[in-house]
């Protein structure tokens, strides 16, 4: 019976393909006529060309629609709809402080989340060693990367809740000592924070470290062993300059990753105290979906992709002239 199924699924699929035929034999005798090496660019074309349409459809054009959406006063349901031209960036840019103190915010997010990148390589120095069972060492310091932001969030606003039901605050109040209001005070929530974000995402650092690491050949190491070198010198002139290619990866993927921090925020502090925790995705969340000013949201989000656009160019600019990449 399998087999019998297996042969008319096999029969149906053939006659489907024959229905194409009008449409394949042209392009044969086309493909046919061109030489060896164009053959290959055309088919390659043809392969990227059904995720290129998908790209062009789900992320070119949503970017042209939102700048033109930045330009109107566009209310979220499309109904009241009046181009204003650049009134909604001058207004961002000379006004409206929320907005300000969310890039600010921001920056400071950026700047206590890129040592993400030196702690994941410290972990893959640890865990690149031949020793026996340290597969399940390497998955035990991945698996926070694999929970959904929702999760790390609820577990961690738990841990730091300010009253004596968080697991830190019971802990020190049968210690004898005072609540610390861990998600109530303006510099100690925005720590939490980034503290979360770190103990998340600090697994694929140590991933893709720990690839680079396992690329660079052992005969280097033995060479500068011969040669006298000790285990810092080693690390300065074989292992860092092997793992230029990671640390640039990562480099720009973070700062592109921290400048849109968003699920950590809405779980935890959901932007307080006081807006001490809002970024700049979550003010864009708040203007658009809660005060349906979805023009203005949208000119904040112009305005961060220009910025990580210029700071991206600039990064693989800097990477470039130290001979990685084109």
């Amino acid at each position: 019976m399998t087999n019998f199924s297996i042969g008319r699924f096999v029969e149906f699929f053939l006659n489907l393909l024959e229905l194409f035929n009008p449409i394949f034999a042209p392009y044969k005798r086309f493909h046919n006529k061109l030489s060896p090496k164009m053959q290959q660019t055309v088919t390659a074309f043809i392969f990227i060309l059904p995720f290129a349409i998908l790209y062009t459809i789900f992320t070119i054009l949503p970017i042209f629609q939102t700048f033109w959406i930045s330009l109107h006063r566009w209310e979220i349901m499309g109904t009241n709809i009046q181009y204003i031209g650049l009134k909604n960036f001058e207004r961002l840019l000379t006004v409206d402080t929320q907005f300000q103190q969310a890039f600010g915010q921001t920056i400071i997010f950026v700047a206590l989340t890129i040592p993400i990148i030196f702690v994941g390589l410290l972990f893959a120095l640890m865990l690149n060693r031949p020793v026996k069972g340290i597969g399940i060492f390497r998955t035990l310091f991945y698996l926070p990367n694999i929970m959904a932001v929702t999760v790390i969030g609820l577990i961690w606003a738990r841990v730091f809740a300010s009253s004596d039901r968080g697991l830190l605050n019971a802990i020190i109040n049968n210690l004898g000592g005072a609540s610390i209001p861990f998600l109530d005070q303006g510099d100690l929530a925005t720590l939490v924070v980034a503290f979360t974000t770190l103990w998340w995402t600090v697994g694929f650092s140590m991933l893709i470290f720990l690839a680079g690491l396992q690329d660079i050949p052992q005969s280097l190491y033995d060479a500068a062993k011969v040669d006298g070198a000790n285990r810092f010198q080693q690390f300065r002139y074989i292992t860092v300059p092997g793992l230029r290619r990671p640390f640039a990866f990562l480099s720009v993927l973070q700062v592109i990753a921290s400048f849109q921090i968003f699920g950590q925020v809405d779980v935890m502090t959901e932007g307080g105290p006081a807006g001490n925790t809002r970024t700049i995705v979550y003010n864009i969340w708040e203007v658009s979906f809660q005060y349906f000013q979805v023009g203005y949201g949208a000119a904040m989000a112009v305005i961060m992709f220009a910025v990580l656009l210029v700071i991206s160019i600039m990064q693989l600019a800097l990477f470039r002239d130290q001979g990685i990449g084109n």
